[in-house]
Order: C-alpha cells, then sequence, then structure tokens
C-alpha cells in the first residue's frame, strides 16, 4: 500500500525522532507500505514554524529543513506538488475548508495513495486511513 503521511504524523514523527509505534510499524509491515511525505505538509510547517502564538511560541516547534533531514533518513519519498495537484478538484469533498487538508486528498486521489491521519475531520473520508 502506498501511504501519504498527513503533517500531524509527520510532527508526531518528530517529536519522537523518527520511530513510529509498534502499532503503525506492524500496520506498515503487513501492508509492505511505501510511505509518502508532501511537499505541502513541508510549507504547512513551514508556514507555522514562521507564525507565533500571542505568547510569543512558535506554532511549530520544527524547523522544515530538520524535518526534510529526518525524512530523507527514513526512507520516505518526498511528494512534490504539481500543477495537476492544484488544478484537480476533490472528487469526494470535505466538509471542513482546510487548504491543506483538501489538496493532501487530491494528492492521494491522484498518485492512488492513501492519507494516514489522526484528523478526526477527515476519518470516513474513502482516501483516509488510521492505525
Amino acid at each position: 500500500m502506498r501511504i501519504l503521511l498527513d503533517t500531524s504524523y509527520v510532527y508526531d514523527l518528530m517529536e519522537t525522532r523518527g520511530k513510529f509505534s509498534d502499532g503503525e510499524r506492524r500496520f506498515f509491515a503487513e501492508q509492505e507500505a511505501q510511505l509518502y511525505v508532501s511537499a505541502v505538509s513541508i510549507r504547512e510547517m513551514r508556514l507555522k514554524y514562521r507564525t507565533r502564538h500571542p505568547s510569543g511560541d512558535r506554532k511549530s516547534p520544527f524547523d522544515p529543513n530538520d524535518v526534510v533531514t529526518m525524512v530523507e533518513g527514513q526512507k520516505m519519498t518526498i511528494l512534490p506538488m504539481t500543477m495537476q495537484h492544484a488544478a484537480r478538484r476533490l472528487k469526494i469533498p470535505i466538509a471542513h475548508k482546510d487548504p491543506f487538508d483538501e489538496i493532501l486528498l487530491v494528492q492521494a486521489q491522484e498518485e492512488g495513495l492513501k492519507l494516514l491521519t489522526m484528523d478526526r475531520q477527515l476519518m470516513g473520508h474513502p482516501l483516509a486511513i488510521t492505525v
């Protein structure tokens, strides 16, 4: 199975220093999973890294350059965003208006991937899976 990691999974990988849980590792092994990280997630992380909460803390603690290094070290495939991804509509729309969720699902749709997510708003979408 070809799996696109939602941005929240990429955050979790950064927090756990690139380590998946035992359950996730078993799932990936059973599915003979090929893992992908979208350039869209890296861009989302960049936007959050440069913005701050009213407290002054960054909205993302991870420098996106460090994220790219971690992804490359895990032998995951980085999925670029193409003009076709930008132009396509999501065949089965989502109820909320998060543009990052939508483009990740479009990429999954167009590339024959499943989006691995923990986002409750995406659960139940035919392109989304959870572990």
